[in-house]
């Protein structure tokens, strides 16, 4: 089957799982506060939320099986949120979930680091509890928020950004040019991934040239086209592809397959999502794709969701956590062609459930393969 063929058969089983979360969404609702929870709720009264940044990212289609899977193991009704790439529609459609009166417990996946004050503020005044992954201002700590705001949640970007470096710098020997596709701008996630490349590269590789970056929002059509217009521009010069994660590579992928030089680069990125397991485990495009970093979002939604559910009901009280129990980072893995098969035990049919099962079990910190490793604040940027 051709790339265009599985990406195709991957965006409609997306839509397919959106649109049957979507008639499957609950209404369960309980009264608010503008002041936040003065106690445990009960569970009966709490609804689960996970918000994603969309739903053809296969990062966030993974977001939204971990939730179906934590909202069947507790029985608490799930809505999803589709913000379509927008903070306006993110902000909006939360503020609609709570302005029904619902006690929240909620995910959220933010479109931008600016986003997050706003959405702690709502989700507080509604006396709910939330636990943001990935995004948020540096100076914007939960344990100045209160115990509404129950964790930020993140695997290190830099960490990321340098396995990808070594993965792309080792390929070419040493030498040659590369393009970068980051996420958003306004993105701690996106910002630490490059920052990780570009120092592993001046540290490492100082013959390796950056040719350019094109922010590609997360979008996998949107690498594509930058993709086509850096090819445009640079045709064989281009050696390496960077990408910050799995979908906006297989963008990219496309788009040098298209040109006829799929076989002359090499690619590295984050997340090894299905789809780019396939193509290592076929050696695609005379092994394009190099390195990974090694994560899932049916983790991240599940930790998220699970760890301000325990606030929720009282099982843990926020305040009374260490701070990289609420800052915190959690650990991921390096994986090449050659490591590729310790990692397919996690994208079984039952995987996201035997996940949940897990993090029930253990809890939010302590669940294999996504343990705690660090945190209490922002991560340490590289010195330029």
């Amino acid at each position: 089957m051709s790339l265009r063929n599985k990406r195709g058969a991957l965006r409609l089983a997306a839509f397919a799982a959106v649109a049957a979360l979507a008639l499957a969404g609950c209404t369960s609702t309980a009264g608010g506060t503008a002041t936040g929870s003065s106690g445990p709720i009960a569970k009966e009264d709490l609804v689960l939320v996970a918000s994603v940044i969309n739903t053809t990212n296969p990062y966030f289609i993974a977001n939204i099986e971990g939730a179906k899977a934590l909202s069947k193991k507790l029985d608490i009704p799930l809505e999803i949120i589709d913000s379509q790439g927008s903070s306006q529609t993110e902000i909006s459609k939360i503020q609609a979930i709570l302005a029904q009166g619902k006690k929240v417990v909620m995910f959220v996946n933010t479109v931008a680091s600016s986003d997050t004050p706003t959405i702690v503020d709502a989700v507080k005044r509604a006396g709910g509890y939330v636990s943001i992954w990935w995004n948020k201002p540096d100076n914007f700590e939960p344990w100045d928020s209160g115990d509404n705001f129950v964790a930020f949640q993140k695997h290190p970007g830099v960490d990321s950004g340098r396995c990808n470096a070594q993965a792309i710098g080792d390929a070419l020997g040493g030498k040659g040019n590369v393009i970068m596709f980051p996420g958003v701008q306004d993105s701690t996630t996106s910002q630490t991934r490059v920052a990780g490349f570009e120092a592993e590269m001046r540290e490492n590789y100082p013959d390796i040239k950056i040719l350019e970056n094109q922010p590609s929002n997360w979008d996998p059509q949107l690498a594509n086209q930058n993709a086509k217009d850096l090819i445009a521009k640079y045709g064989d010069q281009i050696n390496g592809v960077w990408s910050a994660d799995d979908g906006m590579q297989l963008g990219a992928i496309q788009a040098f397959d298209d040109a006829g030089l799929l076989d002359k680069v090499k690619f590295a990125s984050d997340g090894l999502y299905p789809d780019t397991v396939k193509l290592m485990k076929e050696g695609y495009g005379n092994n394009a794709i190099v390195g990974e970093t090694f994560h899932r979002g049916y983790m991240a939604s599940a930790i998220g969701l699970y760890t301000a559910y325990l606030a929720a009901t009282g099982e843990i009280v926020p305040s009374e956590l260490p701070k990289e129990k609420r800052t915190s980072f959690f650990d991921i893995k390096c994986v090449t062609p050659d490591t590729l098969g310790e990692y397919l035990k996690y994208d079984t049919p039952t995987a996201a459930a035997d996940f949940v099962d897990q993090l029930v079990e253990k809890g939010p910190w302590d669940t294999e393969p996504a343990t705690l490793t660090g945190g209490g604040g922002p991560e340490v940027l590289p010195k330029p």
